[in-house]
């Protein structure tokens, strides 16, 4: 496992659309490890590939249950609202207030290959938004109500 460098605002990566995952291979097994490693040095709570400088549909999630991996990740169900701050390893020094579902429900497929479904609320629900945004091009900053500088 190794540390990957985190892009930050600016680098045009963080602005495409990542391509989906065909097959699990070697390589997205050791970019998914990678990926858990780089989001808990740097004290995230979620990472997606992009950020990660990779245009693939793989997103890491750990709000303190352990790593959850997923692997073209398709939110299909929301319900509620939560208005909350909401921060970016990606967009460091500053935080926003950005208006989340309460509940989500997505799909996703695991290192093994096998297609689950994960429901969320409270942070879970943010990290889940949070991170498939990332695989679209977007970033808090983009739909936050008030950005603040830390």
């Amino acid at each position: 496992m190794a540390l990957r460098q985190i892009r930050t605002v600016g680098d045009d990566i963080l602005r495409k659309k990542a391509r989906e995952v065909k097959e699990i291979t070697k390589n997205i097994k050791v970019l998914t490890e990678d990926m858990i490693e780089t989001m808990k040095s740097a004290n995230g709570c979620g990472l997606a590939a992009p950020q990660v400088g990779m245009l693939k549909r793989i997103v890491v999630i750990d709000v303190g249950d352990g790593p959850l991996v997923l692997i073209n990740p398709k939110i299909v169900e929301t319900k509620g609202e939560q208005i909350n701050p909401e921060a970016c390893l990606s967009v460091p020094g500053k935080s926003g207030i950005v208006k989340r579902p309460e509940y989500v429900k997505a799909e996703a497929t695991n290192l093994d290959g096998e297609r689950y479904t994960i429901e969320g609320t409270e942070l879970l629900a943010i990290a889940l938004c949070h991170e498939t945004d990332h695989l679209d091009g977007q970033l808090f900053i983009d739909i936050a109500e008030k950005i603040v500088e830390d």
